[in-house]
């Protein structure tokens, strides 16, 4: 059930294009300030969403050098810091008696650009850096090695208890607290009514449109034939306003977008307290934090508000406020855009989510690894791989088999 859900509904790699409006980006630099006072609550529970530790932590800072050209050494061999080129060649050359002749003044400059062009400069440095032969094994020594360590992992992993499988259908603890916490966040911030909506520029809700002194009124109450038939209405009232100078509207463009302004200010606030509530979105660089809720927020903010979408009207009923397509039309939305947004939430609501499975696809799509200026990809992407993981436990668990769903 879960591999149908999420082949209908790819969360992470939705492909919406969601253009941010010119005032978004502020909400970003506030949410910066922000974050950098907020320290989250001491007892907040550790996740497997947590940022990992560096294996290799260097508490000086300083990256290491080959001693014979210069590249980024990994390591001690043969008695000296080298890199890996300089380690094989070193070894191939003594073990194999090679001999070679320098072609120029046997002072060739040995770097990691030129170590190529002058073996014979090149071993000489190796030498005269302190790499020694009598460290180097024979073939059959090398082989013995090989054999000895293969047959000791083979031992241990031998003696190591296998961990256990998630059983079909079920959850562990760790992912029952991150169900938890995840959905507590969703339910925490997102505002369905939109109560909390205030001090906001309100939107003018009657279009008439005027033709020849006939009045049309807005289409928002006329029976439905289908998803777009609003739209239809609209775009042809639009084409005609621009068309004839005798067609007028007492309710413009401009007059919609302060509120719409507002409303999009509103939903972005809430995906970014969502993502605040996850302690390892917070453990999570600052600029990494900033893009992903630049590339995420307008995605989030959809999947949240799928909640209130009725399939049956097609409106987004959030208390008093209700919205359709037209409002978006009326907006300066085009067709184009809006029409696959519509049609993916008509497809996801038609699956009947569980408040915990909306809240996973949220942080689904927050914790994205392709996102624009994202460094830490790796550490993002365990995560991601983390949430989906239980998101298909949790379906396997909660509902019925794919038939029926």
């Amino acid at each position: 059930m879960s591999r149908q859900v999420l082949s209908h509904m790819n969360v992470v790699d939705l492909d919406l294009h969601i253009t941010q409006p010119d005032w978004i980006p502020t909400m970003y630099s506030l949410f910066e300030d922000d974050s950098s006072r907020s320290t989250g609550s001491p007892n907040t529970p550790t996740l497997s969403l947590k940022a990992s530790e560096s294996e290799d932590y260097d508490p000086d800072g300083e990256e290491k050098l080959c001693s014979v050209c210069g590249d980024k050494a990994n390591g001690y061999h043969f008695h000296v810091l080298t890199c890996e080129g300089c380690k094989g060649f070193f070894r191939r050359s003594v073990s194999k008696g090679l001999h070679f002749t320098c072609p120029f003044t046997r002072t060739c400059a040995i770097t990691k650009a030129k170590r190529r062009r002058c073996q014979a400069c090149r071993l000489q440095k190796c030498l005269s850096v302190g790499m020694r032969k009598d460290m180097i094994m024979s073939e059959q020594a090398l082989a013995q090695r090989r054999a000895l360590r293969s047959r000791k992992k083979h031992e241990r992993l031998s003696r190591r208890e296998p961990e256990p499988e998630p059983v079909m259908g079920s959850l562990t603890e760790e992912q029952m607290k991150l169900v938890s916490l995840l959905t507590e966040a969703h339910l925490k911030h997102f505002d369905p009514t939109l109560s909390n909506f205030k001090h906001y520029r309100p939107q003018p809700r009657m279009h008439l449109f005027v033709y020849n002194n006939y009045t049309i009124p807005s289409p928002t109450g006329l029976p439905r034939s289908g998803l777009f038939s609003d739209l239809s209405l609209a775009e042809t009232n639009h084409k005609d306003l621009l068309a004839n100078p005798q067609l007028t509207s007492n309710s413009s463009t401009d007059d919609d977008l302060p509120h719409f302004a507002d409303l999009s200010t509103y939903m972005i606030q809430q995906v970014i307290q969502f993502a605040k509530e996850i302690p390892a979105f917070r453990a999570l660089p600052m600029e990494d934090q900033i893009s992903l809720l630049k590339g995420s927020s307008m995605e989030v903010a959809h999947i949240q508000f799928n909640r209130v979408y009725n399939t049956e009207t097609n409106l987004f009923e959030c208390g008093k406020h209700k919205f359709s397509i037209r409002d978006g039309v009326i907006t300066g939305f085009q067709e184009m855009y809006l029409e696959p947004v519509m049609k993916f939430q008509l497809m996801l609501r038609k699956l009947n989510l569980h408040e915990a499975e909306y809240a996973l696809i949220e942080a689904l799509c927050l914790f994205a690894p392709d996102r624009s200026g994202v460094v830490e990809h790796d550490i993002i992407d365990k995560m991601q791989e983390n949430l989906a993981l239980t998101l298909k436990c949790h379906m396997d668990l909660h509902h019925p088999p794919p038939e029926s769903r």
